[in-house]
């Protein structure tokens, strides 16, 4: 879009259309579609979007080829006006459940390593006490977790971290304490192996994404001055590594805690030999500094950590 500043500047004054017009022009790439889905035209959403322009008085959209590109300033918008819309609805959802309507809506991250033991009772405890509630699960993945929680669309994260990674807009409350070590098939060749040189060349798969274990494991090894395994299939997928390992050659770095649980690890072994290993992460709860959770949120949050508290 092309921005003609105003002769006449005046108090800023977003409206909510205005901010969930540039927030559905940022998910559905064009003005078109965003106008289909906000079932508007795109006369009507053009001029909601260049009243915000004329409010901040800058440009915050550009026209191209490919679609609608955002600008620094439109960027920077984006992800408060996110966060604005976020927070309104976390307001509705209070007001609703204070006067006996339909329950709250809470989002939340949570780490595959909680998957077998903890999130199951803490499932049943909160469907229980919140039977209204629509409750709306991910995998609790930093890389993926950090800026949805910044622009409020989750309620909060239960994910492994380090502290000092995590942007200053979040808090993080540790609460469990992630031992981990490499690990394949049942039977492997390298089970035995005592020392890192043996590693090395094997075939290794790997969330490679930034803040996972594997990444830090890597980060390690480069560190320590061991080995570093150079032959690594990059996957995000904890089932599909899972299985790679359980059914092929590959090694797998993973959490002791699901190598105890029998149904994860059957057809699977931890190679225990293997020394030095890296100290051990943390598992905590992540959430916006700013913004207190919501009641159900609150709620759901208290029962994740009363259960690795025990």
């Amino acid at each position: 879009m092309v921005f003609t500043p105003s002769r006449h500047p005046r108090v800023l004054a977003m409206r909510q259309h205005q901010l969930r017009a540039l927030v559905q022009v940022a998910e559905s790439g064009t003005i078109r579609a965003a106008s289909r889905s906000l079932h508007l035209s795109q006369s009507a959403l053009t001029k909601a979007l260049r009243e915000l322009e004329d409010d901040v008085g800058t440009e915050l959209l550009v026209r191209s080829h490919k679609g609608v590109d955002f600008t620094a300033a439109g960027r920077v918008l984006l992800t408060n006006a996110r966060l604005a819309l976020a927070s309104l609805e976390r307001a509705r959802d209070e007001i609703r459940a204070l006067q006996g309507g339909a329950g709250a809506h809470v989002t939340a991250a949570v780490t595959p390593l909680l998957a077998l033991d903890v999130l199951p009772r803490v499932w049943e405890a909160f469907t229980a006490r919140q039977p209204d509630a629509t409750l709306s699960l991910s995998e609790g993945f930093l890389a993926d977790l950090i800026p949805r929680l910044i622009e409020g669309r989750l309620d909060f994260a239960i994910a492994i971290a380090d502290p000092e990674d995590l942007p200053p807009e979040l808090t993080f409350e540790p609460l469990l304490a992630v031992t981990a070590v490499p690990a394949g098939r049942v039977g492997h060749p390298l089970a035995g192996a005592t020392h890192w040189d043996a590693m090395a060349d094997a075939q290794w798969t790997l969330n490679l994404s930034p803040g996972s274990q594997s990444e830090t494991l890597l980060a390690w090894l480069r560190a320590s001055g061991l080995p570093v395994p150079h032959r690594i299939t990059a996957c995000t997928s904890p089932t599909l590594m899972t299985e790679l390992m359980r059914r092929t050659d590959a090694i797998g770095y993973c959490p002791t805690r699901l190598l105890a649980d029998p149904l994860y690890s059957n057809g699977l072994q931890a190679f225990s030999a293997l020394s030095p290993l890296p100290p051990a992460m943390q598992a905590g709860l992540i959430r916006l500094r700013a913004m207190p959770l919501g009641t159900s949120a609150r709620m759901l949050a208290e029962l994740f950590v009363r259960q690795l508290g025990r």
